[in-house]
């Protein structure tokens, strides 16, 4: 006597289910994007593509070559002596503003703005520029 054998079959993955998530994801992301209004189509936005940049006045510039530069001047000294001329500038809280060349020197970055803070700057603050688009 045999015994009779039927194969077991196994459920396939409930795709569908995925399916279905997936799409209800995509309508409420496009329908969540459109909620923000359009800007006035009679309003021509101004381009700043063209802008010249320039230091803030009361910036510390650090140059590509490792320099200082104080209110648009070279500082002839060390770059030390320098933050700290800088930083007796500062109004009360001081918070020293870098504005600092690509091309510098990183070790004389860090190095200063931990000279400034050592030195009673509350706060240091590196400058750059967000990319145009």
């Amino acid at each position: 006597m045999r015994a009779s054998v039927t194969p077991h079959r196994s459920k396939g993955e409930p795709t569908i289910g995925l399916i279905n998530i997936v799409f209800l994801m995509l309508i409420f992301f496009l329908i969540a994007g459109t909620i923000a209004p359009s800007p006035d189509p009679s309003v021509t936005l101004v381009s700043i593509a063209e802008l010249e940049t320039r230091a803030p006045p009361e910036a510390l510039v650090i140059t590509a070559e490792g320099g200082l530069r104080i209110d648009g001047v070279d500082w002839p000294g060390t770059p030390e002596d320098g933050a700290l001329a800088y930083l007796e500038t500062l109004p009360e809280p001081r918070v020293a503003r870098l504005l600092v060349d690509r091309a510098a020197p990183a070790a004389l970055v860090v190095s200063l703005a931990e000279g400034l803070r050592g030195a009673g700057a509350e706060r240091v603050v590196l400058l750059g520029e967000r990319a145009v688009e």
